[in-house]
Parts: C-alpha cells; sequence; structure tokens
C-alpha cells in the first residue's frame, strides 16, 4: 500500500468512529427535541436547547432513582414481574429481551468473559470461543462462541474439555480480532511490510509456504 493511501486509511480509522457518534448524538437530541413535552417547555423557558437538557437531567435521575430501587428485594420482584410479564407477548417478548441483551452487554463490558480459546468446529476449521466458567452435568466445558463482527450474538457451546485448546491471548486481543473480522491481526513478523507493497500475491503466499 503507498503512503497516502496508508495516511488516508489510518486517518479514516480515527475519524469514523467520531463522525459515526457525532451522528448518533445529533439523531438522538433530535429524537428529544421533537417530543412533546419539548414543545411545551420551550413555551416556557422559550430555548430549545435548555428544555432537551432539562429532559436529560429528568431521565438521568430517574435512571439513577430505579438503579437504586433495583438494588432492593422489591425492586427485584417487580423486575422478575416485568420480565414475567414482558415474556408473555411474543413479538414484544423478542423485543424486550434483545434490547436488554445489548444494554447489559455494553454496560458489562468484557469483565463477563473468560479465557479466551480455540475449538476445532469441522473439517479442521478453528474459531475462537470463550470461557464462561460453567460445566455441564455431564462434565462438559460450556462455551461462548460470538459471530464477527457482531460479538453481542453468537452460540452457546457444550463440549468436551480435551477438543478445548488454550491459547496464551488476552480477552481484549480475541475480541479485537473477533469485532474486525479477522483484520486487526497482527502481521507475520518475519515479511516487512513495505516489502510486501512490492510483492505479488504469489510470492508472499511462496514466502508464507517457506
Amino acid at each position: 500500500m503507498s503512503t497516502w493511501k496508508r495516511d488516508f486509511a489510518s486517518g479514516l480509522v480515527v475519524l469514523t468512529p467520531l463522525l459515526v457518534i457525532l451522528l448518533v448524538l445529533n439523531w438522538f437530541y433530535q429524537q428529544i427535541a421533537d417530543l412533546p413535552i419539548i414543545e411545551y417547555l420551550v413555551g416556557q423557558i422559550e430555548s430549545e436547547a435548555v428544555a432537551v437538557l432539562t429532559i436529560l437531567i429528568i431521565f438521568l435521575m430517574l435512571v439513577f432513582s430505579v438503579g437504586y430501587l433495583m438494588r432492593t428485594t422489591f425492586g427485584r420482584l417487580v423486575e422478575d414481574g416485568i420480565d414475567a410479564a414482558m415474556n408473555q407477548v411474543p413479538l414484544i417478548r423478542v423485543l424486550y429481551n434483545a434490547s436488554k441483551l445489548a444494554v447489559e452487554t455494553a454496560l458489562t463490558g468484557t469483565e463477563e468473559l473468560q479465557t479466551p480459546v480455540r475449538i476445532e468446529t469441522w473439517n479442521g476449521l478453528r474459531m475462537t470461543a470463550f470461557k464462561t466458567g460453567k460445566r455441564t452435568d455431564d462434565g462438559r466445558v460450556v462455551l461462548f462462541l460470538p459471530t464477527a463482527p457482531n460479538i453481542t450474538s453468537g452460540f452457546v457451546i457444550e463440549v468436551e474439555e480435551e477438543r478445548v485448546e488454550e491459547i496464551d491471548e488476552r480477552v481484549e486481543e480475541a475480541l479485537t480480532r473477533i469485532l474486525s473480522a479477522g483484520f486487526a491481526e497482527e502481521s507475520d513478523p518475519g515479511i516487512d511490510i513495505d516489502v510486501i507493497d512490492e510483492m505479488s500475491v504469489d510470492d508472499i503466499k511462496r514466502t508464507n509456504d517457506d
């Protein structure tokens, strides 16, 4: 890859996530600004920005209040009741559980994931999975096998322990590889990146074979 292409790609890697965040924040702001209560508040304080800020403060206060309530026995009973009620409605059940799982995954990060491992699925293919710390009654290891690049979905699999291959890798490194669809893998240390720019695909294959 030439220098200008590499610089352009590096710039996109840095700026694209920031632009996406700005677009999401702008969309979020517009959604709040279009709420009927905002029109009422604007009529009272004559400032859309202050009205939106007021709604956000009220929402944050509500979030912290509900979060504090969830630490109590009564709060947990309320949550169990809501879960049970939502799971009675077919379509609502899917939306409710999916959104709840997405929020829990985003807020808990990788703390719930344990050691990354590799397993051989079929025809010699290996896939990255994560230990959950659980075992089945017959002694099989319970693993979470995420999909790429969306790690919020995947499969919970039960495999025999001898099929699990331990790897010297941190959770963050394994997640980076999955989130990048494999493109974040480190380059072969035996091949210099500048030399690769001048080599043909066949030359690279012959170098790897050697």
